[in-house]
């Protein structure tokens, strides 16, 4: 297997026909047997990927080059996805143009060679693979959030909770779910995931889902500042599902095919091995 055959398994399982913005193919390579894959992979995983004789480093996030360079553009499937919960798409652009904003600005400073030169002089392959994995992390989890809120449309957030901890990347992870606005004992109402599109959307984001009758987001993470805001807001809740595991879960649905297809893979740095 090569490094393009690799990608186009992730592209399908997401049900994307091109590579986004926050994934690449940084350094091809070809008769791929034996992967490493992490959630964060720099020089330090490139050098133990030769030392255990690895034919190839997949990272989650991303490690350089235009996954990093051109991340900003990736966001702007969380319009789509906004859409998707209700919201007016007019309404969905201009709720998410500040934190956009925010994170061209950051983004553009970033040296986004670090890792890429680093492979490149070890001849090790690379790929970043953010958000395909994400879309199938995303999709699987509402799949259960949905089941959880068509069995009980009263269920309470602990319900929620309990559902995840049922899923064995949460049940190992060691952050386990938690309520970041609102309690366990509040009515969940709709529930609904938002794990890709690069990075959270802000609180401009979580108001506009919420107006459109959203209950609950179920998210990775969420940063202090957004927690602050949507508390003032007094609308909805949000629960952070976890960041390693909600990862993992999409990571291992990709790394499952490539093992089904005899492909070695070596799990670390925040991949949580669900068997």
């Amino acid at each position: 297997m090569n490094t393009k055959e690799i990608m186009d398994i992730a592209l399908e399982l997401a049900g994307l026909t091109e590579i986004p913005a926050d994934s690449a193919i940084l350094v091809p390579g070809e008769n791929i047997k034996k992967v490493l894959v992490g959630v964060d992979m720099g020089t330090a995983e490139l050098l133990l990927a030769k030392e255990l004789g690895v034919d190839c480093v997949i990272g989650h996030h991303p490690v350089g080059g235009t996954a990093r360079a051109n991340f900003t553009e990736v966001m702007d499937s969380q319009i789509d996805r906004m859409v998707k919960a209700g919201v007016p798409i007019n309404k969905a652009e201009k709720a998410l143009a500040k934190k956009r904003g925010k994170v061209e600005r950051g983004t553009h400073v970033r040296n986004y060679d670090t890792v890429h030169s680093a492979a490149k002089l070890l001849g090790m392959p690379l790929l970043s693979i953010h958000t395909p994995a994400d879309i199938l992390a995303e999709n699987i989890v509402q799949e259960v959030m949905d089941k959880v809120y068509a069995k009980n449309n009263n269920c309470k957030i602990s319900d929620l909770i309990h559902a995840l901890n049922e899923m064995p990347e949460y049940q190992r992870d060691l952050n386990k779910p938690v309520v970041r606005v609102g309690s366990k004992e509040n009515y969940s109402g709709r529930p609904f995931v938002t794990m890709a599109g690069g990075t959270g959307g802000g609180p401009d984001v979580l108001k506009a889902y919420f107006e459109a009758g959203v209950g609950t987001i179920v998210a990775m993470h969420i940063p202090e500042e957004d927690i602050k805001a949507v508390k003032e807001q007094n609308i909805g809740n949000v629960l952070v599902a976890g960041h390693m595991s909600s990862d993992s879960v999409g990571i291992n649905a990709f790394l499952k095919v490539l093992e089904d297809k005899g492909i070695e893979v070596i799990r670390m740095s925040g991949v949580i091995d669900p068997h």
